[in-house]
């Protein structure tokens, strides 16, 4: 019963809130700011550069490990089971509420970096293209999550990654909801802009 404990591991990874913990070192509660999402982006609009990007490497190692963790304890259905608990406590934080706190976005990152490093190759490559072109990151996310789906069909990967893909970019999806409606309507804040909501 004891080697399940690295799923509990893994979930505890994922609620790990960088973005509320660098927002508290320069004294700002990240939730209350932009959308109020803990995540990279709201932090780089926020805290500056430095900060967005420890953000967003913290969320992908902490995706990462955890995946990891659960893959040498259990092969690959055991990382897909550990990635997907990260990204649970990630986007719904138990010290939270459980309320909406990230997206799931550079979690997932780290997790197909572990997983499947072909897919998130492509995948990151689409992600900066349209953010280039578009400016929403949002979007990029968005179109780069739908990447990793396509990918692991393409590259035949295992069944369980293709499960994760389905799970995975689902959440991403589900969590873009109102960023997707925003973009229809012409409100989405474009990259550097700090009033998303």
């Amino acid at each position: 019963m004891s080697e399940y404990f690295v799923f509990l591991v893994a979930y505890l990874l994922g609620t790990i809130p960088f973005a509320y913990l660098a927002g508290k070192v320069k004294k700002l509660d990240i939730r209350q700011h932009g959308s109020g999402n803990m995540g990279a982006t709201n932090t780089y609009r926020f805290l500056g550069k430095k900060w967005g990007i420890s953000v967003l490497a913290g969320d992908a190692i902490k995706g990462g490990v955890a995946a990891y963790l659960c893959f040498i304890s259990f092969g690959p259905w055991g990382g897909v089971v550990g990635g997907i608990l990260a990204m649970i406590g990630h986007s719904w934080n138990p010290f939270f509420g459980f309320k909406p706190s990230g997206k799931g976005v550079a979690s997932g990152l780290g997790i197909i970096t572990v997983l499947m490093p072909k897919v998130m190759i492509i995948s990151i490559s689409v992600f900066i293209l349209i953010v280039a072109v578009s400016k929403y990151v949002s979007l990029g996310s968005i179109l780069g999550a739908l990447t990793v789906l396509v990918m692991v069909f393409a590259f035949q990967e295992p069944n369980a990654y293709k499960l994760f893909a389905l799970i995975g970019v689902s959440l991403v999806i589900i969590r873009h909801r109102t960023n997707v409606k925003r973009i229809l309507n012409g409100t989405e804040a474009k990259f550097g802009q700090k009033n998303e909501e």
